[in-house]
């Protein structure tokens, strides 16, 4: 690994850690990507110094997190985080560990905050090629997990039993599909086997973050790969309730398929996409069958989609929130939909990929 894949400002903190005593290396995604040949967007640290130890080294770091509490050092707009070695609370047996590390009834992890060794630290992380660590010192990659070795078999293995991981935290499942349609590795089969049955888990997740995940899933630019694998592992159905079940009764996705092909493309183009034309397109299939049927009940057409508008956005944000900034341009998106002569159309739809489609509206 060469350091010159390795951002000023991420060499800046190591340096400073192994200079003031501590251990600091590189982990996860950046190294992961440095290792398949790309360049990571960001950097993250761990380290066996405390968070406070951490602050007190950079003036200009924040303390934030209260599940895991970790660093942000700021550089301009680079952010590196770094985050204390996590140990296995269940090798402690004070009252302290009990107290820092807390799950629910379902298994859910809800506050983890036990420090333990870089083993420790490896062995807690979600899969084995985000397991892997890079020593600034001696340019060595430390690998406890054998994620090497899935890098080179292009494989999603979670780290542990896949079914006590994933009740820990359910949005591991989500993370497997990412990573899965992102790097188009295989999900490793003990890895998936549990997926299916357990995706309801997901339901336990605060709808906030579970938008925030949505937004991950699609904004890789590789939305349509994710879309086919979260249908394939079921877990359509807990993100998108009503598009699921409209699907499942015959409604079209094409649509869907095509928005996420033009998302895609606009990423793969260096260019945005917004969270509101994303929604808008995934939640289209249920908003058709609500319309139909406020129709075949005996509304007249514009108030028809009025109420299946509110009805469908109404039950979306139990699963996912959606910030009232982003549903008031997607009831703009239907709306105009509607009052286009090919509402029904793939074509009109595609006309909200046009930058002024408020324009034409």
């Amino acid at each position: 690994v060469s350091r010159s894949m390795i951002s000023e400002p991420a060499k800046k903190v190591l340096h400073r850690l192994n200079k003031s005593g501590y251990e600091a290396y590189l982990v996860g995604g950046g190294v992961r990507d440095i290792l398949l040949g790309g360049q990571p967007k960001d950097f993250d640290i761990a380290t066996n110094a405390t968070p406070e130890e951490v602050h007190d080294l950079f003036r200009n770091s924040r303390l934030i997190g209260r599940r895991f509490r970790i660093v942000h050092v700021v550089f301009g707009r680079e952010i590196i985080e770094v985050t204390t070695f996590r140990g296995n609370a269940r090798d402690t047996d004070d009252d302290l560990a009990d107290d820092e590390h807390k799950t629910s009834e379902h298994g859910l992890l809800l506050r983890d905050n036990v420090y333990g060794n870089q083993e420790e630290d490896a062995l807690r992380r979600d899969f084995t090629i985000n397991a892997l660590y890079y020593c600034i010192r001696d340019f060595s990659i430390i690998d406890f997990a054998n994620g090497v070795q899935d890098l080179k078999n292009r494989q999603i293995r979670l780290i542990g039993d896949p079914e006590t991981r994933y009740r820990e935290d359910p949005v591991r499942m989500l993370r497997a599909i990412r990573f899965a349609a992102k790097l188009d590795f295989e999900i490793e089969p003990e890895t998936e086997a549990p997926i299916r049955e357990l995706a309801p888990l997901l339901a336990h997740i605060p709808p906030a973050r579970l938008f925030d995940e949505v937004l991950k899933l699609f904004s890789a630019g590789h939305g349509e790969a994710t879309y086919h694998l979260l249908q394939d592992y079921g877990l359509l159905a807990p993100l998108f309730p009503e598009t699921a079940r409209a699907i499942d009764a015959g409604e079209p996705d094409e649509l869907i398929l095509q928005a996420l092909r033009n998302t895609d493309a606009r990423i793969a183009q260096g260019k945005s996409v917004t969270p509101y034309f994303l929604f808008a397109a995934m939640l289209w299939p249920a908003l058709q069958v609500e319309w139909r049927r406020r129709q075949d009940n005996g509304d007249p057409v514009q108030p028809a989609l009025h109420g299946a508008i509110g009805k469908v956005i109404g039950r979306q944000v139990q699963a996912t929130a959606i910030p009232k900034r982003f549903s008031g341009p997607m009831k703009e998106i239907w709306e105009l939909q509607m009052r286009l002569p090919r509402r029904q159309g793939k074509r009109a739809f595609g006309t909200m990929t046009h930058p002024r489609f408020r324009a034409a509206y």
